[in-house]
């Protein structure tokens, strides 16, 4: 066989080993909101909010799982924990200040060296450029909902018209339709900036839940008896901490601008006929509120409505979106061979407790909506017992891929959960939070969480005037509270709990590797 055969025969070797790959590996799409309260995906069904049909279709063809939570409950590092599969310590994004360190080994990356065609478009937050992919497009920052800024392969940043959540599915489509054909499998982070603060709707779906009054939550007045000073101590309240301006959109009618420094660009982006549009809108119903007519618990539910169904509305344009998506790729017959994975960043208080924002180890902001499908492999059905994390993403992507995944990788496949009621698996999991003093002021904790309990400890000294230095212990029994209104360390009921607890949490910190010091 003469050389220029050896290489025509080299040449289609590559070319059907590639094919055959990736006729076996699935495509993977992992899909991710920023902020998505589990409370505001309408397939888990009791107190909920908003109506998310397409993400239930999603649901309902694959595995929902209940239990499921992140590491550290805030943007920043629950992002470096998704491309690590490793704690934040590990990871070494800790808070949401600072580069993400994008030397290091990332499931991207792998995914790259393995044969797959990488894409992150949508939200980073992680201020250092992405690697491990063969094209990015990401917002800078927190992005803008209205006609934003995306960063492009060369650092230039372009303007594009539209509403963010639909720019992304288009973008994401046709990054899809460009590498289709390669013979190669492909995966796309697609993550949205909704339903992230200040919660600018598409005018679309501006007037949707209008003739909705939600009802406070029960422990919307929550005084935290019984809970550590950090709790006291935050600033995340709904009546105390949104700004009327930027997160409300109250303004007195006859303003022509929005005064909030903050808002401005928010504002001044957008194209005339959308603003006037988005300004009528909440001018007309901030009518009474301004009049002063609103006292006491009617002034307090204005306030909560305001809230949640700004927040609903950009999860329509989220839940429309994963629509688009799914009839793109039955068209074009990518759904025999594709994983997707539905997600959030982290959960979000939804008046609980009194607050938005998230960082708590309580359940609201630590329990995430997970959603996982794949037809080929995987059946649908509800999971109400296995305790599942972010930190898992990363080799379950690798498993399915066919990647060996590295040892110091700290996530677990969870593909054997996925294909099998029986499989065993992990009987309790560890939280982190470092981010003090950062807004909000949520004081540092760390804990762990089993099937039924929970522990958690606040530390660490004060950092800014006024506060103290904190050493607090909780506990709640999640089957009889679901609120966590009652903490129980300490109670002699569950004096055998909080041992087995305290043993667990120090497993856990062991097998984690994390420093004596945190």
């Amino acid at each position: 066989m003469n050389r220029k055969n050896i290489v025509s025969f080299t040449t289609l070797s590559v070319g059907l080993t590639l094919f055959a790959q990736s006729a076996e590996r699935p495509n993977i799409i992992h899909i991710m909101t920023d902020d998505h309260s589990f409370r505001a995906l309408s397939a888990y069904g009791g107190i909920q909010y908003g109506h998310t049909p397409n993400l239930d279709k999603l649901a309902n063809e694959g595995v929902l799982f209940h239990k499921s939570y992140v590491t550290n409950s805030i943007s920043s590092p629950s992002r470096a924990v998704l491309l690590t599969g490793k704690h934040s310590h590990m990871n070494k994004k800790m808070n949401n200040g600072g580069l993400f360190d994008g030397k290091q080994q990332t499931i991207p990356k792998l995914l790259q060296q393995a044969g797959y065609t990488t894409a992150m478009i949508g939200k980073w937050h992680l201020e250092s450029l992405p690697t491990g992919f063969d094209h990015f497009e990401i917002l800078p920052g927190q992005g803008h909902y209205y006609n934003p800024d995306f960063i492009q392969m060369d650092s230039s940043i372009v303007r594009r018209n539209g509403y963010c959540t639909d720019l992304i599915t288009e973008m994401c489509i046709e990054w899809i339709g460009q590498v289709k054909n390669e013979g190669k499998p492909f995966a796309l982070y697609m993550h949205h900036k909704a339903p992230h603060r200040n919660w600018m709707p598409s005018t679309k779906y501006l007037d949707y839940y209008e003739g909705t009054t939600y009802p406070l939550p029960g422990n919307f007045y929550d005084t935290y008896e019984g809970k550590s000073p950090a709790a006291k101590t935050a600033e995340m309240k709904i009546l105390n901490h949104l700004s009327d301006d930027y997160d409300l959109k109250i303004s007195d009618v006859n303003r022509e601008k929005w005064q909030m420094a903050e808002s401005n660009d928010t504002w001044s982006r957008m194209d005339r006929k959308d603003s006037i549009q988005l300004r009528n809108y909440y001018n007309k119903n901030n009518v009474d509120y301004l009049s002063g007519k609103l006292q006491g618990k009617e002034h307090d539910t204005f306030i909560f409505n305001r809230y949640i169904k700004d927040y609903i509305r950009t999860i329509a344009s989220v839940d429309e979106s994963v629509g688009r998506l799914m009839d793109y790729l039955k068209k074009e017959g990518l759904d025999k061979n594709t994983l997707i994975v539905y997600t959030s960043d982290q959960s979000f208080y939804l008046g609980e407790h009194g607050w938005y924002d998230k960082r708590f180890m309580y359940e609201e902001s630590f329990r995430t909506p997970i959603i996982i499908w794949y037809p080929e492999k995987i059946k649908p059905r509800v999971d109400k017992k296995n305790l599942v994390q972010n930190l898992d993403f990363g080799p379950t992507f690798l498993d399915y891929a066919g990647i060996d995944i590295p040892d110091d990788i700290q996530g677990i496949s969870m593909r054997p959960i996925l294909e099998s009621k029986s499989a065993k698996w992990r009987k309790s999991i560890y939280y982190h939070y470092y981010g003090y003093p950062e807004i909000h002021q949520v004081r540092k904790h760390y804990g762990v969480k089993t099937n039924r309990y929970k522990l958690i400890h606040f530390y660490g000294e004060p950092k800014r005037q006024g506060d103290e230095a904190i050493d607090y212990w909780e506990m709640y029994d999640n089957k009889k509270d679901t609120f966590e209104m009652n903490n129980i360390y300490n109670n002699p009921k569950y004096k055998k709990q909080q041992k087995t607890l305290y043993k667990e949490l120090k497993r856990l910190r062991d097998l984690y590797k994390v420093p004596v010091d945190e």
